[in-house]
């Protein structure tokens, strides 16, 4: 099925470009716009950022055949080898880039490994989506991820705040996280979305037929993620503009070790997914999946712990600020990398 906009497909990454030049513009040149954004804050969630966050999910997710949900289970080579990457490796790896490159900014630091704790559970969504990924495996595996945020992230959190910096011969920092805030925080973000894709497929297939879901319903609201998603992008960076014009060099300090995560865990995951013989839509979603990182809960936490205006929050906003360009770019690297290593999906 050939998308609708497909001048705006074909562009998207200078779009997405454009949006954050757009973005950070808005916020240097209009001092007064931080504020006025952050009026429509609920607690630790931004009301505009939630809603673009939703709506950019939302048109996937009704793609998904939820019915074939299970069958990554009949795959169990690929789940072991995504949840040891995943929860094992990727919050390792980030912890020791945090040490390596931010030791001497202690909040930075910080920041960056409580990003580390949760692989993402919202944009992963959108990225495999636009590199032609398996819907149902990245489905299912932000389901069961989103299931262990809620059960471990507090005990992640406890074990690399307070007993592996000491290891490392950094002072240990004793961090308190509720349940339900992050209970709270992957309901709003996936529960939401999970919740009306579900229901738009049930009620519209039940009445209208599944030929006319898939042929009237679905190119009608799939250009709501990418305008959602360019949505978001102004925000997120209007919020930071003038913060990141004025502090450049702290912006590259915690960009660097996030680039070079976002790079380490798409390609392992990815080499790996082909080496146990993954087709080219499992590996997509497989190295999605690892590659990401849920900086809606990180932001939340670092905001509710530390403070608005502290360190951590500055790195947990600098984090999606990253990843929207280095994801995309990786979205094209998954394209040169199917010519190169796969002959079908």
């Amino acid at each position: 099925m050939q998308p609708k906009l497909k001048f705006l497909d074909r562009y998207l990454t200078l779009w997405i470009f454009l949006a954050m030049a757009i973005g950070v513009a808005i916020g240097y040149f209009i001092p007064e716009t931080p504020e006025f954004i952050n009026s429509f804050n609920r607690g630790t969630t931004n009301i505009p950022l939630a809603i673009g966050l939703i709506l950019m999910m939302y048109p996937p997710l009704t793609k998904v055949d939820f019915k074939k949900v299970p069958q990554m289970f009949n795959q169990p080579k690929l789940l072991g080898a995504s949840f040891f990457i995943t929860w094992i490796v990727g919050p390792f790896l980030m912890f020791s880039l945090a040490t390596i490159f931010l030791k001497d900014y202690p909040d930075y630091m910080t920041g960056l490994i409580i990003i580390g704790l949760a692989p993402c559970i919202a944009m992963v969504i959108v990225w495999n989506e636009l590199a032609g990924g398996n819907r149902e495996l990245t489905a299912g595996l932000v389901g069961i991820n989103s299931v262990l945020q809620v059960l471990f992230f507090s005990a992640y959190a406890y074990f690399y705040l307070e007993i592996m910096l000491p290891l490392f011969g950094i002072e240990a920092l004793p961090i308190d996280i509720e349940f339900m805030q992050i209970l709270e925080t992957v309901f709003l973000y996936l529960g939401i979305p999970f919740i009306l894709a579900m229901i738009s497929r049930t009620l519209l297939i039940n009445q209208k037929g599944e030929v006319w879901f898939n042929t009237k319903f679905i190119p009608k609201i799939s250009p709501i993620t990418l305008i959602a998603l360019l949505f978001t992008i102004v925000v997120m960076f209007s919020l930071k503009g003038s913060m990141m014009v004025q502090l450049p060099l702290d912006v590259l300090r915690i960009a660097l070790p996030l680039s070079i995560f976002f790079a380490i865990m798409f390609f392992l995951m990815f080499f790996v997914s082909k080496k146990i013989g993954a087709n080219y839509r499992d590996t997509v979603a497989l190295s999605f999946t690892a590659s990401g990182n849920n900086f809606e809960l990180a932001i939340a936490v670092a905001i509710s712990v530390f403070g608005i205006n502290s360190g951590q929050a500055f790195a947990g906003v600098i984090g999606p600020l990253v990843e929207v360009p280095a994801l995309i770019l990786l979205v094209k690297a998954s394209y040169f990398l199917k010519g190169k290593y796969f002959t079908t999906n």
